[in-house]
C-alpha cells in the first residue's frame, strides 16, 4: 500500500509539474511575441499625426520594448524564452546607447546552451565591441562563431564581419584570405557574392 501511495504521489507531482511548465512556457512565449511585435512596430510618418499605439521615434519604441524584454528575462529566465528576451534586451539597450547594460545582457545570452541564440548574441556583442574599440574581443567572438556556426549565424557571416574588421585595421592580406575562403565555400550564395565583390574592389 505504501508503494502504491508513493507512486501515486510521484505521478501527481509529475503531472502537476508538466502542467505548470506548459503554462509558464505558453505565457513566456506570448509575452515575448508581444514584445517583439512592439519592437518591430513601424514608426509614425514624420509630419503626420501620431496614431494610438504608434511611436514617433525609434528611441521611444526601443525604450518601451526594452522594458518588456527585461521583464520577460526576469520572470522567465529559466525558460528558453527568457534567454531570447535577454538577447533582445541587449539589442535594445544598444539602440539606446546604454552599452554597459547591452554588454551584460548580450554576454548572458551568449552563454546560452542554445547555439542559435548564443551565436546571435555573440554577433551582436562583437559589433558592440567594434564600436567601442575592443577589436581583440570582437575577433575572439567571430572566431568562436566560425568554429561552431549555427542555423542563425553561419560561419560565412562571421568570416565576412571578421574580414571587414581586418580591412578597417589595415590587415588587407588577412581580409582577402577570408573573403577568398567565403567565396569558395559559398559560390552561389549571398555571402559568396559579397566576398567576390569585396575581392574585386580591392
Amino acid at each position: 500500500m505504501r508503494w502504491v501511495i508513493g507512486i501515486g504521489i510521484v505521478v501527481i507531482l509529475a503531472i502537476g509539474g508538466l502542467i505548470f511548465w506548459n503554462f509558464r512556457t505558453s505565457a513566456a512565449d506570448a509575452a515575448l511575441g508581444s514584445a517583439v511585435d512592439l519592437y518591430t512596430t513601424p514608426l509614425a510618418t514624420p509630419g503626420a499625426p501620431v496614431e494610438a499605439g504608434a511611436y514617433s521615434t525609434a528611441a521611444a519604441r526601443a525604450t518601451e520594448a526594452n522594458r518588456e524584454f527585461v521583464a520577460i528575462a526576469h520572470n522567465y529566465g529559466w525558460l528558453p524564452e527568457g534567454t531570447k528576451a535577454r538577447y533582445f534586451a541587449g539589442i535594445t539597450y544598444e539602440d539606446l546607447g546604454q552599452n554597459s547594460n547591452a554588454e551584460t545582457e548580450l554576454k548572458a545570452a551568449a552563454g546560452s546552451s542554445d547555439r542559435n541564440v548564443a551565436n546571435l548574441a555573440k554577433l551582436a556583442l562583437a559589433g558592440l565591441y567594434r564600436q567601442t574599440s575592443r577589436d581583440n574581443d570582437a575577433v575572439a567572438l567571430y572566431n568562436e562563431i566560425i568554429a561552431k556556426p549555427s542555423a542563425t549565424v553561419s560561419a560565412s557571416v562571421a568570416q565576412l564581419d571578421l574580414a571587414d574588421l581586418y580591412a578597417t585595421e589595415g590587415k588587407q592580406d588577412q581580409a582577402r584570405a577570408l573573403w577568398a575562403k567565403v567565396k569558395d565555400a559559398d559560390k552561389n550564395g549571398a555571402a559568396g557574392t559579397i566576398a567576390s565583390e569585396k575581392l574585386g574592389a580591392k
